[in-house]
């Protein structure tokens, strides 16, 4: 078989594979969302929770930066697809995350005093991927899966419990203003 032939070959069986693995991973998303029930998140991606502690710490035990009574912990499903993003956001509790399945993920965190530090969440701990990571409480944060990722499928662990009206979306001016080291991730991940 001549170089040309070969090569030609090779395409096709490239092509293939990068079809049928995109169409794989497209049937995976549409299962994850259908057996987690997951729904859309206003930060991007898709959510559900499937664990809220009935426990309840009184708002009066907790520092001012939460607004109400909050259970102790909750836990959440999340799927970020190839090209959707985290925005950035923040929240008064520590949130740690689990790497369940998929590719790699990548966590962008941004401390009060303005130190940026990317952590990548997966599976391949000889390539420096962890399996879990906390972002401190009051830092911004946002997420993307990386390029060779067709999903990320995590797990969040918020505790005392995550409550929407303490989520605090980023506002891309404000963040510029404050940060503007910055500017290349907050434009990426602040819509």
């Amino acid at each position: 078989m001549n170089i040309f032939k070969l090569s030609s070959v090779l395409l096709i069986l490239f092509i293939a594979v990068s079809c049928s693995s995109r169409k794989e991973a497209a049937m995976k998303i549409d299962e994850l969302v259908k057996i987690y029930n997951l729904q859309p998140h206003p930060e991007g991606g898709y959510y559900s929770e499937y664990y809220r502690d009935e426990g309840m710490v009184p708002k009066s035990s907790l520092p001012e930066r939460f607004k109400g009574d909050r259970n102790y912990s909750s836990n959440i499903w999340f799927l970020l697809p190839e090209g959707k993003k985290s925005h950035l956001h923040r929240i008064p509790s520590d949130e740690t995350w689990h790497f369940y399945s998929g590719g790699p993920l990548t966590i962008v965190q941004i401390s009060p005093q303005g130190k940026m530090k990317k952590i990548l969440l997966g599976q391949d701990i000889k390539k420096g991927e962890k399996f879990a990571h906390v972002v401190p409480a009051g830092y911004w944060f946002g997420a993307y899966s990386n390029p060779e990722s067709r999903f990320s499928f995590v797990g969040c662990t918020v505790a005392p419990a995550f409550d929407f009206a303490d989520f605090e979306m980023g506002n891309r001016e404000k963040l510029l203003k404050e940060f503007p080291d910055l500017k290349d991730i907050i434009i990426q991940l602040c819509p």
